[in-house]
């Protein structure tokens, strides 16, 4: 019954009422954005939804025009705290997550949820076991359990087993819990980077990247 109706319908009016902050935040944010280097406000990329769905997952851009694209080891986004590709703005909002927030666009459009297991990129689905694919059965989310306990601090496939975890345990209960230690993980800025990483490799160049 949550899962089905009562989470959807929660998603929109959290969703509706929060809109008129959302959109001051992101034109304030746009404008800084715009300001530094005058590229795109936006980053618009592809990622894993229900049922394997591809979507298109807004995010403010806080990477330079042009960036190359890097990837950990196991396929998974470089995050860290000295990546040359960020901009100076774009640094604050990583840290903030302020960038997340064109993503409840996304909520209000069906593909997100506010909590559920972060997306991956269209091409990981071909790394899922039998087992991981489950975490495809719910909508992704704007936050979720490896971002309210670990963020990036942790590796893809630990990622991929809490999210797991969390498919099979959602309740309202869960989800309040994720959404009050998201936001204390996001003020203390926790969790931000995943330098556990050794080492790191370039996939491809792409423009105006995240």
């Amino acid at each position: 019954m949550y899962q089905k109706y009562i989470k959807r319908v929660l998603d929109l009016v959290i969703s509706i009422l929060l809109l008129p902050f959302i959109l001051l935040i992101m034109a304030i944010c746009g404008i800084l954005i715009k300001l530094e280097d005058g590229g795109p406000v936006f980053y618009c990329g592809k990622r894993l939804g229900k049922d394997g769905k591809v979507f298109k997952m807004y995010k403010l851009r806080t990477m330079k025009v042009n960036a190359p694209d890097i990837r950990n080891p196991d396929g998974s986004t470089y995050n860290a705290e000295d990546d040359p590709r960020l901009t100076k703005i774009g640094k604050f909002l990583r840290k903030t997550s302020l960038d997340e927030l064109p993503q409840f666009f996304n909520v209000i459009k069906g593909e997100m949820s506010i909590i559920g297991p972060r997306p991956d990129l269209p091409e990981h689905i071909n790394y899922y076991t039998s087992y991981e694919i489950k975490k495809l059965s719910v909508l992704p989310g704007i936050t979720g359990y490896n971002q309210a306990y670990y963020r990036n601090s942790v590796e893809w496939k630990k990622r991929l087993q809490n999210d797991i975890y969390y498919v099979e345990n959602i309740s309202f209960l869960l989800d309040l819990k994720i959404l009050f230690k998201t936001i204390i993980k996001v003020l203390k800025r926790e969790g931000v980077n995943s330098e556990h990483y050794p080492e790191k490799r370039m996939i491809e160049e792409v423009g105006s990247r995240k």
